[in-house]
């Protein structure tokens, strides 16, 4: 007798079923998603024990028709596909037909729906797969099921459930995902009777962040909004501020559905790269549209996993826009030093005796001023377009050379009208202030306090010159003698010998010697100073754990390790004249706000927040 048996419909219905139903949260994401695509604007949620004892989803989407709700409970139906043509082109969350089936077969289930052309509703109860009820009664457009005692009837995979909190934060990611991706819908998430999200479904997409994340997230995101031919992209990317050290604010969805895809995530870290330390991970809730056609999502039960054409062509769009976001906005750190931050219009002043006479000496100035803001505008931009020769103020240069002589702190031109920090308006208008800690430079500017770490400042200097020289193909090699000889072992030499290019791009000219021994005759002129040995070793041992990948990466992650390595050290004392030079050097750069290795080279603080710990704020 052979062994090959073939199994039973219960057995078959219960291996089916562990494909899509794992946990509490694969039973709420599926019916969620066939509230939404029954055209639901709103969506209740209620678990008991982290959905391991009951689960309630409530909607008023179109209901299930009274000939269709028997059937909506067999394996592979579904109102959403059919024909396997239509997979390529499918808009629907759910169309697999085996949510139903599977929720049923491991769980005692309670169905009530009605649509709008019945004057009655359906009331039906199945419990592992068999029909328990079925009777009409009056109940309101909509459906709702009711799911209890999951894995009743397969107790060895209930052992596998975690902690009902555990389980229960599951849901509520799974919540939160559909809320993020759907914020025209209002949706509601309680457990155990308490509320813990609940959204206003009116299609603002920041109200639902800030129901989510709450008001510090929400006050640190950048929208994006870019399309072209292939696809668009909506949401918003936070800044640097609201990192996190992993990937669970990395929220992406396509066409709707929340979706992982290892394409995407790399591509949006890639667009953060130049500002984000390493193994920091950004805030995102962007929502991709995408023809279809270019789409399988048909690819495991869950749905979250996803394949399309094209995958060269999406990669570089999104870095783009994603650091093309970034750049755009100011990232400069402003320091909070208390949690309660008043509204301005609501400040009283106390001023100390000896202010009071001061303050009325500035209202005289202000009021006697002989530049209005916009003369100062047209003045500085008359400044601004003369010639070479002439760019030079004479008076401010002999202040500027006196306060150096004399150790005091240089004093730009000061007016009336402060603009970005980075602007060419403002920079002529920085205060440098001094050194404090042989480490920060202070440089005041309007109402605002900002320090800038002289080590990173100098680091990012180098590195885009770096980066520069390497773009230009201009990177320069200082020769040396005698040269630095490199004895290796057989793999690092066979990586030697298969990326001399490679080397020789960044400035390192490198010849075997025999053997595995090779010369160092040249190393990158702007890093002279370093040891080279050391550099190289270091590039080296990365490729060893590469497996032996020369990828961009890799050289840009070494061009940075080398700035750093170059770059004056903290606790070194610089001059005012260095630091005027370092500052505006760092302040012409397109990003100049983070070093290579993501910390911030500048952060901020407004003279309110100074006001207020001093106490001369009630």
């Amino acid at each position: 007798m052979g062994n090959i048996k073939e199994l039973d419909e219960n057995t078959i219905n219960k291996i089916a079923a562990g494909e899509v139903v794992e946990r509490p949260s694969s039973i709420v994401k599926e019916l969620m998603e066939n509230a939404i695509d029954a055209g639901a604007t709103m969506i209740s949620v209620e678990i008991e024990d982290g959905g391991m004892k009951s689960i309630r989803i409530t909607d008023n989407g179109i209901g299930i028709e009274k000939e269709d709700v028997r059937t909506a409970f067999l394996r592979h139906t579904t109102s959403k596909i059919k024909t396997a043509a239509d997979l390529l082109c499918v808009t629907s969350l759910g169309f697999r037909g085996e949510a139903l089936s599977s929720i049923a077969a491991v769980c005692q289930v309670e169905l009530l729906t009605r649509t709008n052309s019945s004057m009655e509703g359906i009331r039906y109860r199945i419990e592992g797969g068999k029909e328990v009820g079925y009777e009409e009664i009056g109940i309101p457009v909509g459906t709702t099921f009711i799911v209890n005692n999951i894995f009743f009837n397969t107790p060895a995979r209930r052992k596998f459930l975690r902690t009902a909190q555990t389980e229960s934060g599951y849901v509520s990611d799974i919540v939160e995902k559909i809320a993020l991706s759907h914020p025209e819908i209002a949706i509601s998430f309680k457990t155990n009777g308490r509320v813990r999200i609940h959204t206003s479904g009116n299609g603002n997409l920041k109200d639902v962040i800030y129901s989510i994340y709450g008001k510090e997230i929400t006050d640190n995101i950048i929208r994006l909004n870019e399309e072209n031919d292939f696809m668009k992209i909506t949401g918003y990317i936070g800044k640097a501020i609201i990192s996190k050290g992993n990937r669970t604010y990395e929220n992406y969805f396509i066409n709707g559905r929340y979706i992982k895809s290892n394409i995407i995530s790399k591509a949006i870290e890639d667009g953060y790269k130049f500002i984000l330390m390493q193994h920091k991970y950004p805030f995102t809730v962007i929502n991709f549209e995408i023809n279809p056609e270019y789409l399988d999502v048909n690819v495991h039960p869950s749905k979250m996993e996803l394949r399309f054409r094209k995958s060269e062509k999406i990669y570089p769009m999104i870095s783009d826009w994603v650091h093309n976001a970034l750049i755009e906005k100011p990232n400069i750190i402003d320091v909070k030093l208390h949690q309660d931050i008043e509204k301005k219009e609501n400040i009283k002043y106390t001023p100390e005796p000896f202010e009071t006479k001061r303050q009325k000496l500035f209202d005289e100035r202000d009021k006697s001023s002989k530049y209005t803001q916009n003369n100062v505008v047209r003045e500085e931009t008359a400044y601004h377009n003369t010639s070479a020769s002439d760019s030079v103020n004479p008076l401010q240069e002999n202040r500027n050379a006196l306060s150096l002589e004399q150790g005091k702190p240089i004093q730009r031109e000061v007016t009336d009208v402060y603009d970005n920090f980075l602007s060419n308006i403002a920079k002529d208008k920085h205060k440098i202030i001094g050194q404090v800690f042989d480490t920060y430079w202070i440089v005041e500017y309007g109402d605002k306090m900002y320090i800038i770490d002289q080590h990173a400042a100098h680091e990012k200097v180098m590195f885009e010159a770096l980066m520069e020289k390497r773009k230009s193909k201009q990177v320069s090699t200082q020769m040396i003698n005698p040269p630095i000889i490199l004895s290796l072992s057989m793999n690092e030499a066979n990586l030697i010998e298969k990326y001399l290019d490679n080397f020789k791009e960044i400035g390192f000219e490198i010849e075997s010697f025999g053997g595995q021994d090779f010369t160092v005759r040249g190393v990158p002129s702007d890093l002279y100073t370093l040891d080279s040995q050391d550099v190289l070793m270091e590039i080296i041992d990365n490729l060893t754990n590469e497996a032996g990948k020369m990828s961009p990466d890799i050289l840009t992650d070494k061009i940075a390790s080398m700035s750093c390595k170059a770059a004056v050290k903290g606790n070194s004392k610089m001059s005012f004249a260095e630091a005027d030079q370092l500052i505006t050097q760092l302040l012409s750069l397109e990003n100049p706000y983070n070093c290579p290795h993501g910390r911030p080279t500048i952060i901020s603080m407004s003279k309110y927040e100074l006001e207020k710990k001093f106490k001369r704020i009630i």
